[in-house]
């Protein structure tokens, strides 16, 4: 593990980051979830793919990575693409689970996987939706310090900062980032996964102009199950796209 110092905005980010395979030429950058960790995504998918520079990131205010400001996907993006010019890293292969998946279509790299990707909303439910409307009402009275029993799971325990990042990028719509992605994308998705809907893989296939879908039994985090058949499907991906 390492640690690099990236100057943003005026603030100093600490960014982790673990490289595997360093020798190898094609660069393959993991991007993780929110409230997640580069660990997980070096768990799955670090025995496979020796052919591939494997580099995980721990994204600002999770894991090794500090975050002192508020932040937006797309500083995220920026931010890491810091990074990989200190690391010297191309963009042939992305690969970002949930948030880590947005950040990654912003990269815009020769192959996009998407993993259970977050970017699609869907309508909330009348029960989200009075929990958000009761919220603001005990504001009003302020009464905000009972934000903890209102505040989505994925929220609790965050610093300001991130919390605030988190309203920032918890309701984004990525429907015109994936449209105008160009180039090849392989999505992989959990068929029971509640967090992103099994309906949004299918609209981000509809969305991407030349993307290929893989559908496993599973949860939001089906891909520690089926990491190895995943790679094979990233490598296939990845020499067709080096056949235009």
């Amino acid at each position: 593990m390492a640690i690099k110092s990236i100057q943003y905005q005026q603030h100093t980010l600490d960014i982790s980051y673990e490289i595997v395979n360093p020798t190898a030429s094609v660069d393959m950058i993991v991007l993780h979830g929110w409230g997640s960790n580069k660990g997980l995504m070096r768990k799955s998918f670090s025995k496979y793919m020796p052919a591939f520079r494997h580099i995980y990131i721990d994204l600002p205010g999770f894991g090794g990575s500090t975050c002192n400001l508020t932040l937006q996907t797309k500083d995220y993006a920026r931010i890491v693409e810091l990074l990989m010019i200190h690391l010297n890293a191309s963009k042939d292969i992305v690969v970002g689970h949930s948030f880590g998946g947005k950040v990654a279509t912003l990269l815009n790299p020769a192959v996009l996987v998407l993993l259970s990707s977050a970017g699609i909303v869907w309508p909330k439910s009348l029960l989200v939706q009075s929990k958000i409307l009761l919220f603001k009402t005990i504001k009003i009275f302020g009464l905000s310090h009972f934000r903890k029993y209102f505040v989505a799971e994925d929220a609790k325990e965050l610093s300001e900062p991130m919390y605030e990042t988190f309203k920032n990028v918890v309701n984004e719509d990525f429907s015109e980032e994936f449209a105008d992605y160009e180039g090849k994308a392989l999505l992989c998705w959990g068929a029971q996964d509640r967090d992103t809907p099994l309906k949004s893989a299918h609209k981000i296939d509809a969305l991407i102009k030349d993307s290929q879908l893989e559908i496993y039994k599973g949860d939001h985090y089906f891909f520690m199950q089926y990491s190895k058949d995943i790679t094979k499907h990233i490598e296939e991906i990845f020499l067709k796209s080096l056949e235009h």
